[in-house]
């Protein structure tokens, strides 16, 4: 394992990156475009730098990696690609627009790599978390995660492992003929 830096939302570092991977390894089977930031506030208050700042972390930094490694995977004539949008993705959030947008915006973004790049062999997917328990939501108060535990049927919230095993499934051939879908994973709190 080696880990790579770069700033993803950066079409050329990216790109860049792309390339140093595929030179040392020879070959890129499998995508997963995780990164995101939160920068909340209402429609009415929200700043423009705030706006910029999630889609381009969240979704222009999917753009970019996507684009940088279709090519790849078409000369290698398979490939997956996994987006990790959100429930508010799919469902949109009060407080949210910019981040939900940007979710929202990973789901189009598969769908329609899935139909471009199907013939090539390529699949794209979308995995849409719930509330998971990560550093980030254990900086909330805790009435404010009893509230959403309370929310979702199966009374709390997930684990990156649980995540992780679904972008598993997605990156093996036990997928091989999902594309195009938003998997979420919610405890049924979105269904």
């Amino acid at each position: 394992m080696k880990a790579y830096a770069s700033n993803a939302a950066d079409f050329a570092q990216t790109h860049e990156v792309v390339s140093q991977i595929l030179a040392e390894f020879g070959h890129i089977d499998i995508l997963v475009n995780n990164a995101g930031i939160t920068k909340d506030g209402l429609m009415l208050r929200m700043e423009e730098a705030q706006w910029d700042a999630v889609i381009n972390v969240n979704l222009k930094s999917a753009f970019n990696f996507t684009h940088a490694l279709c090519p790849i995977m078409m000369r290698q004539r398979g490939g997956s690609i996994i987006n990790m949008s959100s429930v508010v993705g799919v469902s949109g959030n009060a407080g949210q627009s910019n981040y939900s947008a940007s979710k929202a915006g990973m789901i189009g973004l598969a769908k329609s790599v899935a139909k471009e790049m199907g013939p090539k062999g390529i699949r794209a997917n979308c995995i849409a978390p719930g509330f998971i328990i990560t550093d980030m939501t254990a900086k909330l108060p805790e009435d404010v995660r009893k509230a959403w535990a309370a929310q979702i049927p199966l009374r709390r919230g997930g684990t990156p492992e649980e995540i992780a095993k679904v972008a598993l499934f997605l990156a093996s051939d036990l997928s091989s003929y999902v594309s195009g879908q938003v998997i979420n994973v919610c405890g049924a709190m979105n269904c």
